[in-house]
């Protein structure tokens, strides 16, 4: 009877623990998967997503989009010219500003010419003085004749100073008009570079947002084009793991496509933040615990299979 007893007790027992477990299903499913997550983080010293550097190219100038030849997806080279902004009104300043430059380069006074009669009546003038001197010598001059061809001299010499340093003068002026005009002729040659659209960097369109025949200003929008051959991974350490990781190491990195399938790339650490931050929602860490992380950066050579913001980890040792 005792036995049987026991025996019965043990089977309540059991079905009270069933029970209780039916009631608690969510709270058993939750540990499970807290189970199951906790042995997916523990296999990656770091978790991330992956990033590219990215550049929106905007317009540089004013006017109507009269090309753009890019599409997303389109591969670019540095420097491609993919477009251009209508440049009618900028190349007829420019004409203007060039030919002002021909009109003042003509009006430069040639100084040898304008002063070679000069140079020429003091020539002939220092041969009186010499014939004067020479019949002053004989008898055949007086001392008036003498300092009249004296004073003639010297009159044409102070005539030659004061033209050389008005042609001078004048010469300067122009100098400076003309880079004045110069420069503005620069100016538009820049403006008119700006007007033609190029990659700043090799290359993949990711977005589009401007069409041939719309309308642009200075900082419209074109077209937005990242770097997809270096790929990097933002991770986020601990500030335990901190002593773990330094610039330059070589660590792996794995992106994780989920059920378990995953590739594994070599990466150098380029960055680590100087300052810590709250943990991101999206981030799991090997300290579920740790409210504060550093981010950190892992260059990677993309081999077409990375994409931004696909999920990765990555091991330092």
């Amino acid at each position: 009877m005792r036995t049987f007893l026991r025996t019965i007790s043990k089977k309540n027992h059991l079905i009270t623990r069933l029970s209780l477990g039916v009631k608690l299903g969510g709270g058993f499913c939750f540990l499970f998967l807290l189970t199951a997550c906790g042995s997916g983080i523990s296999e990656y010293d770091a978790t991330g997503t992956f990033e590219a550097t990215d550049v929106i190219v905007s317009a540089e100038a004013s006017g109507k989009i009269l090309n753009l030849e890019v599409e997303e997806g389109t591969l670019l080279k540095a420097g491609q010219a993919v477009g251009i902004i209508d440049t009618v009104q900028l190349y007829l300043k420019k004409l203007q500003l060039e030919a002002s430059v021909k009109s003042v380069e003509g009006q430069r006074p040639d100084i040898l010419k304008q002063v070679a009669a000069t140079k020429e009546q003091i020539v002939q003038a220092q041969r009186e003085r010499d014939r004067v001197t020479n019949l002053l010598r004989v008898g055949a001059a007086n001392q008036k004749q003498l300092d009249d061809a004296e004073s003639l001299l010297e009159v044409l010499r102070k005539q030659l100073t004061a033209q050389n340093s008005t042609l001078q003068n004048s010469d300067r002026s122009l100098t400076w008009q003309s880079s004045s005009v110069g420069i503005q002729v620069a100016q538009m040659e820049d403006q008119l570079k700006k007007c033609h659209i190029v990659s700043p960097l090799t290359g993949t369109v990711l977005s589009k947002y401007a069409e041939a025949g719309e309308l642009a200003g200075p900082g419209t929008p074109l077209f937005k084009v990242a770097d997809m051959e270096q790929i990097y991974l933002r991770a986020y350490i601990t500030s335990e793991q901190l002593s773990e990781v330094k610039l330059g190491q070589q660590v792996r990195v794995y992106s994780d496509y989920g059920k378990e399938v995953r590739k594994e790339y070599p990466g150098v650490v380029t960055w680590i933040s100087d300052s810590s931050e709250f943990t991101p929602k999206t981030i799991l860490t090997k300290d579920e615990r740790a409210n504060l992380v550093y981010a950190m950066k892992v260059a990677v050579k993309n081999d077409g299979m990375l994409k931004i913001g696909m999920y990765g980890g990555c091991n330092f040792k």
